[in-house]
């Protein structure tokens, strides 16, 4: 929830390569207080059933930048395990997860609420302030 005096932020992520919510993610949050200050790592969470981090730790007084760190590598490795369970001949090169981290650095502002979902593919993902 956000103050007069902090931001607030909000996360899910939706699985476009089958329109779904992308479960068990972990999310770890981070903050500073200016350009040049050092991150603090405030916390993680994990998304649910519905993609959604709903108890990612408040942001301290003073933030003015954040940064969403999500390993979708397990997540992806997970996916293509179950896929080639169902399937074993259609099984991919084995290579990994193409981005196995996403990092998202925005600013904030005291009092402004951030929904920054991420929209995510094996070979691709983007990013916008929602609501």
């Amino acid at each position: 929830m956000s103050t007069s005096t902090t931001a607030s932020v909000s996360t899910h992520i939706l699985d476009t390569s089958i329109g779904r919510p992308a479960e068990a993610v972990a999310v770890q949050l981070s903050a500073r207080s200016g350009r040049e200050a050092d991150w603090q790592t405030l916390g993680g969470s994990a998304t649910d059933a519905d993609g959604r981090c709903k108890d990612l730790p408040a942001l301290p007084e003073g933030t003015t930048h954040v940064r969403l760190d999500f390993a979708v590598e397990p997540y992806f490795e997970k996916k293509q395990a179950d896929a080639q369970q169902d399937a074993p001949a259609n099984r991919d090169s084995g290579a990994g997860a193409f981005f196995p981290e996403v990092a998202i650095t925005f600013a904030v502002v005291p009092g402004e609420h951030y929904h920054v979902p991420l929209l995510l593919n094996p070979f691709g993902y983007s990013v916008y302030r929602g609501s």
